[in-house]
């Protein structure tokens, strides 16, 4: 068997980090069941974004401030990037609801260590959409990085639950948000109130789902389950579903049917999304340079043209092509973002996009 790439025993971890998180979320006996969910995605989204750094040969190590060759060591170990480090690295923009969600978790993290225990079943209902959409993101950054086969749809199961499908339990819930410390109920306020509204509003930084009760004759090719997707819906029933209050919230993942090549570029797409992620310009001579000088795959007329990075490559036996990942194309804008980056990535100097084209051309004449 062919020995595992050097990033694949922390996306392990990642992956049962996120899988116990679930487990005691979904845990009523549990009586800190969201202060570990909190506590166990928190390292679940660490490894996973220290195992893109691995993959992407991201140095996310700290170094001395006064002896940039000398590392940061605790107990012998080198001090490595904490999450929010990581996060800032992955999502540059503080604009973006992903680090937004994230960014309020690991601020929630520090206040529900070692404290408001009693609040933590108060805390889960008041949450429970931003926890959510804290796993949804999750997914989608562990299958979009490392494919679908990562998914943690093979492994978790939707729960059985009341929620609020009677006007009991609807008016037991209400009741029950009330019993949030005042300083926690002030701590998430303040929180999105520092947002911009276009955040708030987004799936990304809370995840909203409304369920409604079918009565619906018995059918052998039936689910237990059935759902309806918003842009599916005709513009009445979109009219008819704002108006229904909260009754429930779940987890919908969209089902990938088979096809070849999903999610996979081709030259020129990645050429163009690396030309729009750099300052420097990016092209087709650019990518070949880049694939060559890093053996990314094997050259023309190899008879071996299997032998690819399966990270950032793969190759298409029928169409006798080779397709690249968009993990490829974020190594590219990580690398090539600076100067230094971009000469070791492609061997060539970097040209910024302001120089005149025709500067350009004369430059590579010369």
């Amino acid at each position: 068997m062919p020995r595992p790439p050097r990033w694949q025993s922390t996306l392990d971890a990642s992956i049962d980090e996120a899988c116990l998180a679930v487990r005691l979320y979904n845990d009523s006996a549990e009586s800190r069941a969201f202060e570990g969910f909190v506590i166990h995605m928190h390292l679940a989204w660490l490894y996973l974004l220290h195992a893109e750094f691995v993959r992407d040969d991201v140095d996310f190590r700290y170094r001395d401030p006064k002896q940039k060759r000398r590392l940061l060591k605790i107990d012998g170990e080198p001090k490595r990037w904490e999450l929010e480090r990581s996060m800032k690295e992955r999502w540059p923009s503080d604009s973006d609801p992903v680090r937004a969600n994230l960014a309020l978790f690991i601020r929630l993290r520090n206040r529900l260590e070692h404290r408001h225990a009693n609040a933590d079943e108060a805390l889960m209902l008041n949450l429970a959409g931003h926890a959510h959409a804290l796993l949804v993101n999750y997914e989608a950054e562990l299958t979009s990085q490392f494919g679908e086969q990562q998914s943690l749809a093979v492994r978790l199961r939707l729960p059985i639950f009341v929620g609020t499908f009677t006007s009991q339990g609807e008016q037991a819930l209400r009741s029950f948000r009330k019993t949030l410390p005042p300083d926690l109920r002030s701590f998430v306020t303040d929180y999105e109130s520092g947002l911009d509204d276009s955040i708030v509003n987004d799936s990304k930084f809370e995840f909203r789902l409304r369920a409604m009760v079918e009565l619906a004759p018995k059918d052998p090719d039936a689910i237990a389950m059935q759902f309806t997707r918003y842009e599916d819906m005709t513009d009445g029933e979109r009219e008819f579903a704002e108006e229904l209050g909260r009754r429930g919230q779940v987890i919908v993942r969209d089902k990938k049917r088979p096809v070849s090549g999903l999610g996979r570029l081709m030259p020129k797409s990645v050429s163009e999304k690396v030309q729009e992620g750099i300052p420097f310009i990016f092209n087709l001579n650019h990518f070949a340079a880049a694939w060559k000088r890093k053996k990314v795959r094997p050259p023309a007329r190899d008879p071996h043209p299997e032998r690819t990075n399966p990270d950032f490559c793969e190759y298409d036996e029928p169409t006798k092509t080779y397709r690249y990942t968009p993990a490829y194309v974020s190594h590219l804008i990580n690398k090539c973002g600076t100067e230094k980056g971009f000469k070791d990535i492609t061997g060539k100097d970097p040209q910024p996009k302001a120089l005149d084209q025709n500067e350009v051309n004369e430059d590579n004449e010369k």
